[in-house]
Order: C-alpha cells, then structure tokens, then sequence
C-alpha cells in the first residue's frame, strides 16, 4: 500500500508516519484552497493571504486525519487490537491493525470512534470559526470543521473497509455469529460503494471536471481493491485456522557451513541454488544470513581467501520462527517485513525454512474446496 513512509512522531503511544504519496495529496489541497476555494469563497484578500489559509488548512486537515485515526487506536487498544501505527498516505490516513478484532463489540466500538471524534471536532472547530475575529482565521477554522463533518459523513457509508462498513461488519457479526459472513456481505457493499464511486467519477470527467472526476475515479478503485483484499485476509484466517510452520515448511533447508571461503559458497550453493541470501550455521547452531549483496562488497580476487564467517548479517526477530507458530502469524511477519523467507528454529537449531510461496499455496489449495 505504501512507497515510502516517514515516523513523524508519537502520540498516545502510537507512531505517526506519513507516506511520500500524502505530499502529493497536500500539495494538491494547497494548490486548490489556495488558488480556487477560499478566494471563491472569501473574496478580497492578498495572494499571499491565500497561499497561507491554504497551507493553514492542510496542516489542520492532517491535524483532523491523525484525531481520527488516533480514535480509533486509543479504543482499539481498550479491546486489545495490536496497532503498528498511523500512517497517512494519498486516500487519506490508516490506523494500521496487526490482527482482526476477536470480538464484534470491539470492532464496533473501534470504527465508531473515527466517525464521532470527527463530528466533535468538527463542532468545536465550528465554534470557534464563528468567535474568531481575523477573516482569514475564521474562514480556515470554518473549513476545516466542515471537512471534519464530510470526513465523519463518508466514512460513515456501510461500505467496507470503510468505518461504516466494519460497524456494518461488526453489527452481521453480532447477530450470525459469523465473521466470514458477515466480512462477505460488508466487503461486497465496499465493492457496489467503489464501483458507483468509479463511475461518478467517470461521469465527471466527460462533463469536464476532469480533476474531481479522476479523484472519485482513483478512490473508487482503491476501495474496491481494498474490500476484495480485507474479505480474502479474513478468508485466509479462517481456512488457515490451526495450521503451523511446521505443517507447511520446507524442512532440512539449505544452510551454509561459517567456516569455509567466499569462493566455495559462491560456486557450491549461489550457483547451484540460485537464493538471493542463505542461513550460515555451525555445529547446527544458526548464526546469521550472508547473501549476493554481502559477497559483491569482496574483491573477487580475495574470495578464496575471505572466510564467510566475517559477512555474515544478524538475524531480525521477524525473521524467526518456530514449527508451533500459526501460519497466518508467519504470513503476516512476511508481508510485513517484506521477507522472502522465515527460518524455522527448534531449541536454537535450523530445522526448516518457510518461504511465503509455502503459506500460499497452502492457502491455494485449501481455497479451492471452500463452495463458491
């Protein structure tokens, strides 16, 4: 989902990062209140006036997205949902869930707090744009408010992944019993939402606002990408529901002795297996990872002579696990950190490796006798 992220900062214990693709979406903010919708809407300021409302209003619209988000972690946090973090990116902002909630009431709860921490801060913002005295000042603060209200109002469409669509989601829950079900049905509406959403915005290009029309366009697509994507993650958790690591592994993988030259781990296992990196272990004990990035820092020249051990990387947690770890647990470390592969440990000793074609087509197969 995102190209490249920056921590911005900590609130409430959750980190705020904003994602490169987010500047475009405030340069585009700036540009337009700057050079359309204020002067439009407020006449007889400055230029400069306006290029600051306008850079005012998109530093409060982050200020706004990260409330919300914000709202929905802090109450995701009371019904023990782990959130990685905050994240703003081109559609908007996203309190990035680790797992799905295990209860309705959770769920419920957690997407309605976006929703109505927008609609207070919506009414305070309202408030004080009518007792502000500077015209500018005020016209900034009643945007703003107005926006808080819109964002409320459209996340509040029972669309999923939309926050109306998880309570949509959460509310079939509560009463089938059924969190595939009620997914199916929530994600099918995020779809129908995503579909009329693109065709809007078509209808908008042909009409000659090609700016709003591509907008609605690329939302609609996102949505609809996102829907078929949540529905397929909780379809995943359920069919592999009880499967291990260790079920699916590949057991006796390929590992490298520390103590012999680069050039006989080149010709013996980078030739011969063609992996980008390799488990280096001794006396079966693992002890890191050396790969072709590694290698090309070594004057070929030397490589009979430079002993692998002295490359050899250490081995992030994410990188572990064990035979007894839930495969959608591995599948999430994978995508997570962007692995190829998880090492597979049993009291310290390399015992298998699980690369993320095994938990998928262990998913594959399982999928095909699911009923259409």
């Amino acid at each position: 989902m995102f190209l490249y992220r920056v921590r911005l900062f900590s609130l409430f214990g959750f980190a705020v990062s904003v994602d490169a693709s987010w500047l475009v979406l405030a340069a585009l903010v700036s540009w337009s209140l700057a050079a359309a919708v204020f002067p439009a809407l407020h006449p007889g300021f400055t230029q400069a006036t306006y290029w600051a409302m306008g850079i005012a209003a998109t530093l409060g619209l982050f200020s706004s997205i990260v409330f919300h988000e914000t709202a929905h972690s802090v109450v995701a946090r009371r019904y023990g949902i782990p959130i990685r973090g905050i994240t703003l990116f081109i559609f908007g902002g996203v309190a990035e869930m680790e797992e799905e909630p295990s209860s309705a009431r959770g769920e419920l709860l957690m997407a309605a707090a976006g929703p109505a921490a927008s609609l207070v801060l919506g009414a305070a913002l309202l408030a004080a744009a009518s007792a502000t005295a500077p015209p500018p000042a005020a016209a900034v603060l009643g945007y703003l408010g107005f926006i808080n209200w819109v964002l409320a109002l459209f996340n509040l469409v029972p669309a999923f992944p939309l926050d109306g669509g998880r309570m949509l989601r959460a509310a079939l829950w509560l009463w089938r019993g059924d969190l595939l079900q009620a997914t199916r049905i929530a994600a099918t509406c995020g779809r129908g939402f995503g579909l009329l959403l693109v065709v809007f915005g078509l209808f908008r290009v042909l009409n000659g606002d090609v700016v709003g029309g591509a907008w609605s366009f690329l939302i609609g697509m996102f949505l609809r990408a996102a829907a078929i994507e949540s529905y397929r993650h909780t379809l995943a958790g359920r069919l592999l529901a009880g499967v291990t690591v260790g079920q699916i592994m590949t057991p006796d993988p390929v590992a490298v002795p520390a103590d012999i030259p680069v050039a006989r781990f080149v010709d013996e296992y980078v030739y011969r297996h063609h992996h980008h990196w390799f488990p280096v272990v001794r006396d079966g004990a693992l002890l890191g990872t050396v790969g072709t990035r590694e290698i090309a820092t070594v004057d070929r020249a030397n490589w009979a002579r430079v002993p692998l051990a002295g490359l050899l990387k250490p081995i992030a947690a994410d990188m572990l696990a064990s035979p007894n770890t839930e495969a959608m647990e591995a599948l999430r470390r994978l995508r997570r950190g962007g692995q190829e592969r998880l090492l597979v440990l049993q009291d310290n000793e390399l015992v298998g490796v699980l690369a993320l074609r095994d938990v998928l087509g262990a998913l594959a197969v399982r999928e095909e006798l699911v009923p259409p």
